[in-house]
């Protein structure tokens, strides 16, 4: 018995509505997905803490830029593979790079955030300025 490939039959006879509906299924397929990592957000009283899935990057891929109340994180990171065997090279390069931008409340200390990345985690540390209560006086109608 051999083996024989599966062939989409929009693939042997595009339609009009593959065409049409192309860009939307490319956007969501894995290479798109990929593309962006995964980032969750807790908090607690006194921070927001923010945890960013990115292995196989070092720490000195990223750059964390604060503007304003706008918090973009990236990185970037090429390799080059080489294999010699008997009269042939081969190279390959891979380039991967993200930005993402969030915009942060205006209760955060912009000076004291804080970043570290281990075990293929991105976690950034952004602490909540302390909300100072403003006294209350009651004033007596005479």
């Amino acid at each position: 018995m051999k083996n024989k490939s599966i062939v989409r039959t929009e693939e042997l006879f595009p339609t009009f509505f593959s065409d049409f509906f192309k860009p939307w299924n490319d956007w969501f397929e894995d290479k798109w997905v990929k593309s962006v990592p995964a980032v969750n957000v807790t908090e607690t009283d006194k921070f927001f803490n923010m945890e960013l899935a990115a292995p196989g990057l070092e720490k000195g891929d990223f750059k964390i830029d604060v503007t304003g109340n706008m918090l973009t994180i990236s990185a970037e990171k090429e390799t080059e593979k080489k294999e010699e065997e008997k009269e042939w090279t081969r190279r390959e390069y891979n380039y991967n790079s993200f930005s993402r931008t969030f915009t942060l409340p205006e209760n955060i200390l912009m000076e004291k955030i804080d970043a570290k990345y281990e075990n293929g985690v991105l976690k950034l540390m952004l602490p909540k300025k302390v909300e100072t209560k403003v006294p209350e006086l009651k004033v007596a109608v005479k």
